[in-house]
């Protein structure tokens, strides 16, 4: 595997690949891998003939700067994942000069609407931040196909549109959400958290179990308020908060209408670590 260290590193190697021929698949990360990262790379290796990842910490998607130096980084440990995946082919790890050459500021984007709704309420400018960084990152490895995890939808939309809208010839896939058995949601947050405390976490995603089975059969304020009763039960997490919203527009409703899909987002902050999920509701 290469690990790539320089932006001109980076160009060097896409150049050859790119006069071999070769198909390029990427999946960018901010570290602290997991197998949740590595079914990206499982999902590119079937799709590519070379599979990319990045490991860049990106300052400008960071509302709090305690969050940013509380991020965990093992940059050794990550490459030694990758390399004992065998599924990836080079990583690109460069420095903030090769990403912000003269600032690390974020550009402004409209992403028609979907950044002011869930997570772009609480974080403003959360999404001009991860829009800048996989743009630059984009210009920089030039896939042809970028993969991004399901359990950040609001991002996955967010990326997809801004694809479009920049007129950037690369299709941007989601791959499912990865679980822990206990079908915790995969994060690199969860290390911050004890091992008996990931163990209670595992309510979050019978939750959504729980959510999908209501479903179209009690309204969505009952909804709402059953998911509400059932943290208020659970001591050390506090729900910030659960939504139901329309997969296309990321709206946030209250009524269930035959021809729209739909999905449950949900926010617990749990021993102050924050823990995010959704799911596709049949």
């Amino acid at each position: 595997m290469e690990v790539l260290k320089s932006r001109k590193t980076l160009q060097d190697f896409i150049e050859r690949q790119k006069e071999m021929g070769k198909k390029i698949g990427f999946a960018p990360t901010m570290g602290a891998l997991h197998n949740g990262h590595l079914s990206l790379y499982e999902a590119a290796r079937s799709q590519n003939d070379l599979v990319i990842s990045s490991i860049f910490v990106n300052p400008t998607q960071f509302n709090n700067i305690e969050d940013l130096k509380k991020y965990p980084r093992d940059i050794n440990r990550d490459i030694k994942i990758l390399e004992n995946s065998g599924l990836v082919d080079a990583v690109y790890i460069p420095e903030v000069q090769d990403i912000y050459p003269e600032k690390a500021e974020s550009r402004h984007y409209d992403f028609d609407g979907l950044e002011n709704e869930m997570e772009g309420k609480s974080r403003p400018g959360h999404f001009d931040g991860v829009g800048t960084v996989v743009e630059e990152l984009f210009k920089q490895v030039k896939p042809d196909n970028a993969y991004f995890g399901e359990k950040d939808f609001q991002q996955l939309a967010i990326i997809k549109k801004m694809t479009e809208k920049k007129g950037l010839h690369i299709n941007i896939i989601g791959v499912n959400i990865y679980r822990a058995e206990n079908g915790l949601a995969l994060s690199s947050r969860n290390q911050r958290l004890t091992e008996d405390r990931r163990k209670d976490s595992k309510i979050i995603y019978e939750t959504l179990i729980k959510v999908n089975d209501w479903f179209r059969v009690v309204s969505i304020k009952e909804i709402k308020d059953r998911v509400k009763d059932v943290f208020d039960d659970q001591k050390g997490m506090q729900l910030e908060y659960f939504l139901i919203a329309d997969e296309n527009t990321l709206k946030e409703t209250d009524f269930f209408y035959k021809d729209k899909s739909y999905r449950a987002f949900i926010v617990v902050v749990v021993d102050g670590v924050r823990l995010i999920d959704n799911m596709h509701l049949d």
